[in-house]
């Protein structure tokens, strides 16, 4: 299947297609397929002449095929159908695409919520493999998680080394526990950054251990590379120069959409790329996933698949290339590096301290400024505000006109689904059901009452993902936090913190980060999580 860039209004195609003759004539698309690490600026050059290693993935990953498929064969001969994949933002977000999309199971655990790590660690243990995957080594998620399998491991009469695989970057402190543990190990590219690393063994290796055909995901993304040097049927440069182009004529809030699409959440995975790649030194392109179109004039919408008037078709393998490849050039556009991440280390460093300082006492969350039913209120509020309704009603109305507001839910992702149904509810009452006690369904309806983008991210997933653009990107966005009370928590072996206390270090350490920079941020904690769901969708009904 060809892999191509359609626009269905004029000006939008003139726009593209200018600035993609410009950039031809630059030379720039034969320098970026040959890896020049000159395009974005002598500041930029450094990074850049590490991170190019992913124009080379469809060829160079087809050495870990073979390795793969003994891997595969093993564990399926041992009877471990659960692939557990531990990892955060690049390490997930493309395994969790190719395997969704592949309609193979894949457990991903990218969050620090006691609830959903027990949910995963409770699920047929006896038949479980756990992948590990984080390029720097040192993510404290997904150490994490690797204490708490390993401990359960031990717990049922397991070893470990039986069941954990470790992909990490050459000469990581995760490489050397897994040589000390005795670990299996695939060593990724380290020249490839974690948001590029799609068609790397970040995203092969978990993919191949569910049943995903990678060999395929290759061969697809192998088809469209030459296209990538070329000034002319270059789907990389034309959605690239579309998105910079967009970007610097005021279209930056990316709305993107998968209608019809044989592609099962390839969104979530772009969101990443480009708002983590864009969002620094105060510019940046924002994605917003899963909304409906406003007509507002910073709005551009592309549709991933066959549907739409901007529309980018073409196999998952192509697809990962092509937008790699055009995040790039949008960089370029805009003035930034497209490679570094200036600003995630700020929460990281937030919640470390917030963990030291507070030792064994509680973490410092202050007072509520209201209580509306089992819904705390912290931070400012607007003058007057009594209940929950005035809060929110607030938050809109801070949302500047080029703003957005972003919703950052720090639960259990898929407690909705345990909600009772009837044993005789049809499909559609369930799903009804579910999204009745989901704390997603919040976008929506606050999306509903606001011309501006409304984002919702998972914690603390998003801060390996959009965390970068809220502190590096245009500061205009306004944020709504939510936290919720643990009455079960889980301990981290041989650390001194316990998962939902790392979590709520988390919230309130990027929450730190953000107020430091004068934005309005609220933070909502669920005293019951189940009741305060239903409450806050309730309240954000009748706004």
């Amino acid at each position: 299947m060809n892999t191509s860039v359609t626009f269905g209004d004029d000006a939008a195609a003139a726009l593209a297609g200018e600035t993609a003759a410009k950039l031809a004539a630059e030379g720039v698309p034969a320098a970026l397929a040959a890896g020049d690490p000159t395009l974005w600026g002598p500041d930029a050059e450094p990074e850049a002449a590490i991170r190019l290693g992913w124009l080379n993935l469809p060829k160079s990953s087809r050495e870990l095929l073979p390795r793969l498929g003994e891997l595969a064969a093993e564990i399926r001969e041992r009877g471990l159908d659960h692939v557990v994949l531990a990892g955060m933002g690049g390490s997930s977000l493309a395994p969790e695409v190719i395997c969704a999309t592949a309609d193979v199971p894949l457990t991903v655990l990218d969050t620090t919520d006691p609830d959903q790590v027990r949910r995963a660690v409770s699920d047929r243990l006896d038949r479980t493999v756990v992948v590990v995957a984080s390029k720097s080594g040192g993510t404290i998620e997904t150490d994490s998680h690797r204490r708490v399998y390993e401990q359960a491991f031990r717990d049922a009469g397991i070893d470990p080394a039986e069941r954990i695989i470790v992909v990490t970057d050459p000469g990581s402190p995760l490489e050397a526990v897994a040589k000390e543990a005795g670990y299996r190990t695939v060593l990724a590219d380290p020249n490839v950054g974690g948001r590029y690393s799609a068609l790397s063994a970040f995203g092969l290796v978990p993919s191949a251990l569910a049943g995903a055909d990678v060999a395929r995901l290759l061969d697809e993304a192998a088809e469209v590379l030459p296209s990538l040097a070329a000034n002319e049927g270059n789907p990389g440069l034309l959605l690239g120069a579309a998105l910079g182009a967009q970007a610097l004529a005021g279209r930056n809030k990316l709305l993107l959409q998968d209608t019809l699409s044989d592609i099962t959440g390839l969104p979530d995975w772009i969101e990443q790329l480009i708002a983590e790649s864009t969002g620094k030194q105060g510019t940046g392109i924002l994605p917003v996933v899963g909304a409906d179109p406003t007509g507002a004039d910073d709005e551009l919408v592309v549709n991933i698949g066959p549907e739409g008037a901007f529309r980018v078709e073409g196999p998952l393998g192509a697809q990962f290339l092509v937008w790699e490849y055009a995040t790039a050039i949008a960089g370029r556009l805009l003035g930034i590096n497209p490679f570094d991440q200036p600003n995630v280390a700020e929460s990281k460093e937030n919640t470390s301290r917030l963990l030291a300082e507070a030792g064994e006492d509680p973490l410092p969350t202050g007072s509520p400024a209201l209580v509306d039913g089992p819904v705390e209120v912290y931070g400012e509020v607007p003058d007057g505000a009594k209940n929950l309704a005035d809060v929110l009603t607030g938050l809109l109305r801070a949302v500047p006109d080029d703003g957005y507001l972003a919703v950052m839910a720090y639960l259990d992702r898929w407690a909705a689904l345990d909600t009772p149904t009837g044993k005789d509810a049809s499909l559609g009452q369930t799903a009804e059901a579910w999204r009745a006690h989901d704390p997603a369904t919040l976008r929506g309806l606050l999306a509903a009452r606001t011309r501006r983008p409304v984002t919702f991210g998972w914690g603390p997933r998003f801060l390996h993902s959009t965390g970068q653009y809220h502190k590096g990107g245009p500061q205009n966005g306004v944020f709504l936090q939510v936290t919720g009370a643990v009455t079960e928590d889980v301990a981290v072996p041989g650390k001194p913190y316990t998962l939902g206390r790392l979590q709520l270090a988390q919230a309130l350490g990027d929450l730190r980060a953000l107020v430091g920079r004068g934005r309005p941020a609220v933070r909502l904690h669920l005293t019951d999580r189940a009741a305060g769901v239903s409450h806050l969708l309730a309240v954000a009904q009748e706004l």
